[in-house]
C-alpha cells in the first residue's frame, strides 16, 4: 500500500506541477481532510512527500513548452528553457530538467537522512528560551528573504501571527478575538486557512485575470535524447544546483524561488558560454531545476528535526502532523521512527518513480494543459468546499474559508506573499507557548530569554536577518554614489 501511495503521490504531484498556479501546498491542503479518514499517518506522509517532489518535477514541463511558469520557482527555467524549445531542443531541456531533479532529489534526501539524527541530538539540549529564539529566527528569516519586499513580507507574517491568536489561549485558557462566536473558540484551523489562502484565492485571482491571459503556442517535445556536449555541460550545474537548493531550502521562508535565482546567477558567472544565457543555455535549465527540487528536501530538515516548517508546503504538512495528534520536534524521531524513516525511504523510491514516469509521459502531461479554466476553477472550489466541510461538518468553517480566500485574493492582488501568513499562523501559537513557558520557569524574569548563550546567539542572528535588507540597500546606494 505504501508503494501505491508513493506512486499516486508522484503522479498527482507531477500533474499538479504541470497545471499553472496549483502548487504542492494547495494540493496537500485539499487532500488533508480526506487523508485523515482514509490512510494511516505513514501512508499519508508518503503520499504528501510524493506530491511535494512530484510538483517540483512537473513545473518544468509547462515552463519549457508553453513559457508559462506554474510556480514562481519555475520563472528562471523559462528564461532559457523556452528558448531551447523554440530552437528545437525542447526534449533536451525536459531531459536535463528531469535528470537534474532526480539527482537533486536524491542528494537532498541523502543529506536529510544523515543530518536528521545529529540535529535531533543537538535540539534535545534546547529549552523554552532556545525554542522561542529559534521561532523568532524563522519568522525573521521569512520576513527578510521570503517575500521579495521585506515590508510586505513583514505585514504578511504579522497577519499570520494575528490570525493565530484567535481562540482559547493555550496557557491561561482565556478567550481572545472570538466575538462570542463558538465556532472561533478552537481558533482558525491551519487547514481551513491554507485552503482559503491557496485554493480560493487562486480561483478568484485566476478569474480576475482570465481576459488578460493570452494563449501561448504549445511546442512539441520532440526527441528526449541529450547530446554528449549537453551532458557535459549539465553535470556540474546539477551538482551545484543540488547543494545550493538544499542549503537555501533549510532556511525557513527562503524557499525554492530564491534557490533557483541564486543557482542561475552562479551558473551564468562560472559558465564559459555566457553569451548563450537568455538565448537557450542548457546550464540555465539544469542548475535552477536541480536547485528547485533540492530545496524541497532541505525544507523537510527543520520540519522533521525541530518541528519548524521551512516553507508553506512544510507548514501544511506540520498541520497534518497536528491533525493526527503527533507532536513534532526532536522527539518525533524517537516516538515515530516508522513515520520519519518511512517518509525518507519513500522519497528515494518516489524519485526513481518520477524519473521513470516523467520523460515517457510528457505527452500526457501536456494534455493536462488543455483543461480550460472554466472547468478547472469550479473543480477546485467544489473540492475545497467538500474538504473543509468534511473536517468538522461546520458551516462556519466554510464562511472562514471563503473569507480568508477573499483576504488572500487581496494580498495577491497587491503583491503580498501568502507563505508568511501560513508560517505565522503555524508558528504563532508555538512561539507564544514557549515564551510563556520560559517566563513561568524564571518567575517572570525576562532575562531568561537572553542569558543562555545559545538563545542569545540565535536572537542576535534574527536581528541580523531583519537588518540585512536595509544594510544591503544602504551598501548598494553607497557603491552607486
Amino acid at each position: 500500500m505504501n508503494l501505491l501511495y508513493a506512486l499516486f503521490g508522484t503522479v498527482l504531484g507531477t500533474a499538479i506541477g504541470v497545471l499553472p498556479g496549483i502548487g504542492p501546498s494547495l494540493a496537500i491542503s485539499l487532500l488533508l481532510p480526506f487523508t485523515y479518514k482514509l490512510v494511516d499517518p505513514v501512508g499519508a506522509f508518503i503520499l504528501f512527500g510524493g506530491i511535494f517532489y512530484g510538483a517540483m518535477y512537473g513545473g518544468s514541463t509547462t515552463t519549457i513548452l508553453l513559457n508559462t511558469p506554474g510556480e514562481s520557482s519555475s520563472v528562471v527555467t523559462a528564461i532559457d528553457g523556452y528558448r531551447m524549445a523554440r530552437r528545437g531542443r525542447a526534449g533536451a531541456a525536459l531531459a536535463t530538467a528531469a535528470i537534474g531533479s532526480f539527482i537533486a532529489g536524491t542528494i537532498a534526501t541523502f543529506l536529510l537522512m544523515i543530518l536528521a539524527q545529529p540535529l535531533v541530538e543537538f535540539a534535545l539540549k534546547f529549552g523554552p528560551s532556545e525554542y522561542f529564539a529559534l521561532m523568532v529566527l524563522s519568522l525573521c528569516t521569512v520576513t527578510a528573504i521570503g517575500g521579495g519586499v521585506p515590508v510586505k513580507a513583514a505585514f504578511s507574517t504579522l497577519l499570520g501571527l494575528a490570525i493565530g491568536t484567535v481562540g482559547i489561549e493555550n496557557t491561561s485558557g482565556q478567550l481572545r478575538f472570538t466575538f462570542g462566536q463558538a465556532a472561533l473558540f478552537d481558533g482558525i484551523g491551519v487547514v481551513v486557512a491554507a485552503i482559503g489562502l491557496f485554493a480560493v484565492s487562486e480561483v478568484l485571482f485566476g478569474l480576475g485575470n482570465l481576459r488578460k491571459q493570452t494563449s501561448a503556442r504549445l511546442i512539441e517535445a520532440g526527441s528526449l535524447w541529450m547530446t554528449k556536449e549537453e551532458w557535459r555541460r549539465s553535470v556540474f550545474p546539477w551538482l551545484r544546483g543540488s547543494m545550493i537548493g538544499f542549503i537555501v531550502g533549510v532556511l525557513p521562508g527562503a524557499g525554492a524561488t530564491i534557490a533557483t535565482f541564486m543557482s542561475y546567477g552562479i551558473e551564468r558567472r562560472v559558465s564559459s558560454h555566457k553569451d548563450e544565457f537568455g538565448h537557450g543555455a542548457i546550464e540555465g535549465v539544469a542548475g535552477p531545476e536541480a536547485a528547485n527540487n533540492a530545496s524541497a528536501g532541505g525544507a523537510l530538515v527543520p520540519l522533521l528535526t525541530l518541528g519548524i516548517p521551512g516553507s508553506a508546503t512544510a507548514a501544511v504538512m506540520l498541520a497534518a502532523f497536528q491533525g493526527y495528534g503527533i507532536n513534532t520536534g526532536p522527539l518525533l524521531l524517537q516516538k515515530h521512527p516508522d513515520l520519519v524513516w518511512g517518509l525518507i525511504a519513500s522519497l528515494y523510491i518516489g524519485n526513481v518513480m518520477l524519473l521513470i514516469l516523467n520523460l515517457p509521459l510528457v505527452g500526457l502531461w501536456v494534455k493536462l494543459l488543455k483543461i480550460p479554466e472554466s472547468l478547472l476553477y469550479p473543480m477546485i472550489l467544489a473540492f475545497s468546499t467538500l474538504g473543509v466541510y468534511s473536517l468538522g461538518r461546520e458551516i462556519a468553517d466554510l464562511y472562514l474559508m471563503f473569507g480568508i480566500g477573499i483576504l488572500g485574493f487581496l494580498l495577491r492582488r497587491y503583491c503580498f506573499p501568502l507563505a508568511p501568513v501560513i508560517l505565522g499562523l503555524v508558528l504563532g501559537p508555538m512561539l507564544e507557548t514557549e515564551f510563556r513557558r520560559a517566563l513561568l520557569g524564571s518567575q517572570g524574569n525576562w532575562m531568561v530569554l537572553f542569558d543562555r548563550p545559545m538563545a542569545a546567539s540565535i536572537l542576535v542572528l534574527a536581528l541580523i536577518m531583519v537588518l540585512f535588507p536595509f544594510i544591503s540597500r544602504l551598501l548598494a546606494t553607497k557603491s552607486r554614489s
